[in-house]
């Protein structure tokens, strides 16, 4: 135990040390460490490649991965900033609001209640859903929606990631609760429909976020910034 909380020590001078290094190389000198949650990649990889075209010198290391595997890489004080919905309300978290996430039901284009206006949330009882991972916010906030309403739809079908959710989809294999900002495409090439039911789009927001206490590099605040920044533009 003693050895373990001796290696915690060093490790934390280390990452002090480098920590006044990277603030004396300046924002262009510095090097970026950013995860970000499989969901929010979708327009998260544009942010960083604005960010990059802004300060080409920055070296960028990005990790997408599931919402579990990024509270554990915070948890160790991996990432510099994460990018993710909403953090738990345990999590040792520093964060803050940046964009809207609308949570929408799509469906098959050929579905019975594609193409139909306002129709009751009652209409989803008994209707197959296709399922993210448990852990994943998307489902939490799906699973609280059906139980606040009394839906009880069929919840069978349990797939990992965001393409395979809208292939379920397309293919027909039931519904799903996705980001907005997954489906943009796949709504323009009408391989997919977005349901009009009553109480829907679930709102939510991005957050970003870094290991509380932890001290910011000047790239690493930099960055922060310019995504409040570029958010506010588009709000």
């Amino acid at each position: 135990h003693c050895v373990l909380e001796h290696a915690i020590s060093i490790t934390s001078k280390l990452q002090s040390i480098e920590h006044d290094i990277e603030h004396l190389k300046g924002i262009d000198g510095g090097r970026l460490r950013v995860c970000i949650a499989s969901t929010v990649n979708y327009f998260a990889t544009r942010l960083i490649s604005r960010f990059s075209q802004n300060h080409p010198s920055v070296q960028i290391s990005l990790d997408v991965t599931n919402r579990h595997d990024l509270l554990k890489r915070l948890e160790s004080n991996e990432p510099d900033l994460v990018l993710m919905g909403r953090p738990p309300t345990k999590a040792d978290l520093t964060s803050t609001a940046f964009m809207d996430n609308p949570l929408v039901i799509i469906a098959n284009p050929h579905h019975r209640l594609a193409g139909k206006k306002e129709v009751p949330i009652k209409e989803l009882s008994n209707e197959k859903f296709v399922l993210r991972e448990k852990g994943s916010g998307t489902r939490a906030a799906m699973e609280d929606m059906f139980k606040k309403h009394g839906i009880s739809a069929n919840l069978s079908t349990q797939l990992s990631g965001n393409e395979a959710i809208k292939q379920a989809v397309e293919a027909g294999l039931g519904l799903a609760l996705v980001s907005f900002h997954t489906v943009d495409l796949e709504l323009k090439a009408e391989r997919i429909a977005m349901l009009d039911i009553k109480h829907f789009p679930i709102m939510k927001k991005w957050h970003i976020g870094h290991r509380s206490g932890k001290q910011l590099s000047a790239t690493a605040q930099a960055f922060w910034d310019f995504v409040i920044t570029e958010s506010e533009k588009h709000s």
